[in-house]
């Protein structure tokens, strides 16, 4: 190898390592947008605090229909952004394909898997945390009614709604639970007014505390909890600050923990976040302390720790067979 030859592959290295250096990792938020001060919105936190410890940027797109998702992926391919993070179980077809086509970028994605050398999966236990505010739900009640208004009637979905009717009937087996979902597209995560509407539906027929896994469409859940004088319990981020009085807690999923891990260590593969992993948990802060007494918190945190144990077996809805609906 000549001298010449040797310093032009040694700049090519150089560039190499300089490019992938400096590489800005880009996010693709799913329906509902970055503000829907749920999902989305967690996934921005987890960006925003990576932003700011490395002081760095990032791309970011949000898509207002189902269409985009491809579009937006690509494009930040194309920018040479890694690693990509697509947010939601919506975006696996998309990333399987891209991954493909750009072997030599990283891809992460949450709420699915898809098995790729540079794909990162992370999915999370969202039983376990239903559990927990299924049981602080029913200790709650009054009436021995409780509810649930889901999103997009998907799987996934229908993994909380389990998980929370099993944490009632464990608190209290003569629980009973009233369950609606929002629709069958990508509108039902952003529709306040049907959300409030299910909600006022199921407090009619007597319960008393409403449980919302529907992203932006959980806002008319709480409003419609706050007019009714019931309660009403959060999701994804900490949401007891949305009304103050009457949102009894949170089910926390740590999506911003998932998006900031993997942009700042990434690793290809599954990770599944439970309990134990502090991957989910309930809310407990100033705007719910005097709305979960004592004996309440007591109960709950012995349940946390026997389902991290295995003495608690919560069944998965997605793998379990369990719940059929």
């Amino acid at each position: 190898m000549t001298t010449k030859t040797l310093r032009l592959s040694l700049l090519a290295c150089a560039m190499l390592a300089s490019s992938a250096l400096w590489a800005e990792p880009a996010v693709v938020f799913d329906m509902g947008g970055k503000f829907d001060k749920s999902f989305n919105e967690a996934a921005y936190n987890g960006m925003e605090k990576w932003k700011k410890e490395t002081g760095k940027n990032y791309l970011e797109f949000e898509i207002s229909n189902e269409s985009q998702r491809e579009q937006a992926l690509r494009r930040m391919a194309e920018k040479g952004a890694s690693p990509i993070i697509g947010i939601g179980f919506g975006q696996a077809s998309a990333i399987e394909k891209l991954a493909k086509e750009f072997p030599k970028l990283n891809f992460a994605i949450i709420d699915m898997v898809v098995n790729l050398p540079n794909v990162q999966s992370v999915v999370f236990k969202e039983q376990e945390g239903s559990f927990l505010v299924g049981a602080m739900a029913a200790m709650a009640s009054k009436t021995g009614k409780v509810g649930f208004v889901g999103g997009m009637d998907i799987p996934l979905i229908r993994k909380f709604q389990c998980g929370y009717e099993q944490g009632a009937k464990f608190a209290n087996p003569k629980t009973e639970v009233f369950a609606n979902m929002t629709g069958t597209t990508g509108s039902a995560w952003n529709d306040p007014a049907r959300g409030g509407e299910l909600a006022k539906a199921q407090f009619a027929k007597g319960a008393d505390v409403v449980f919302a896994a529907a992203g932006g469409t959980g806002m008319g859940v709480y409003q419609a909890a706050k007019d009714s004088k019931k309660l009403a319990i959060g999701v994804d981020s900490n949401q007891n600050h949305v009304q103050p009085g009457t949102m009894l807690t949170s089910m926390v999923k740590r999506v911003d923990v998932a998006v900031y891990n993997a942009a700042k260590s990434y690793k290809p593969g599954i990770a599944v976040l439970g309990l134990k992993e502090d991957g989910v948990d309930f809310a407990m802060d100033a705007h719910n302390a005097k709305m979960v007494s004592a004996d309440m918190k007591k109960k709950v945190d012995a349940m946390k720790a026997d389902i991290i144990s295995g003495k608690i077996k919560v069944a998965d809805y997605m793998a379990d067979n369990a719940c059929k609906y």
